[in-house]
């Protein structure tokens, strides 16, 4: 793995609460990199992969002229967060919280500045 790649999620993982995160690749769904346990991120990527395509799909057919941020998908236990890497096409970064532990404000600055950080 790349060692800017593995430095961001590690950093990731220091989020409150952080159970899984990952760097993956929209076009194909495949994980660049990924850290935590307890979640099947290769699975879990693919999958939302397929999410944050349609966000993308139905923004450019509403002829929005702006761009996605983040998604987030709330669970009962657990947020999923998806912020495509705007200074690199195609990324996005893939984030696992626990609900009762993490504050999602804060997460999502975390992942905002790890993301400006990312150097390829």
């Amino acid at each position: 793995m790349n060692i800017a790649i593995n430095k961001c999620l590690d950093t990731l993982m220091q989020i409150n609460g952080a159970q899984a995160v990952a760097l993956v690749d929209y076009e194909s769904g495949m994980l660049l990199g990924e850290a935590g346990s307890g979640v099947d991120m290769e699975l879990a990527a693919a999958g939302n992969t397929e999410v944050l395509r349609a966000k993308m799909k139905a923004a450019e057919a509403l002829k929005l002229n702006d761009s996605i941020e983040d998604v987030l998908i709330t669970l009962g236990r657990a947020y999923h967060v998806l912020r495509p890497v705007s200074a690199k096409k195609g990324l996005f970064f893939y984030v696992v919280l626990d609900r009762q532990k993490a504050n999602l404000a804060l997460a999502r600055r975390m992942v905002l500045d790890v993301e400006s950080s990312l150097a390829l």
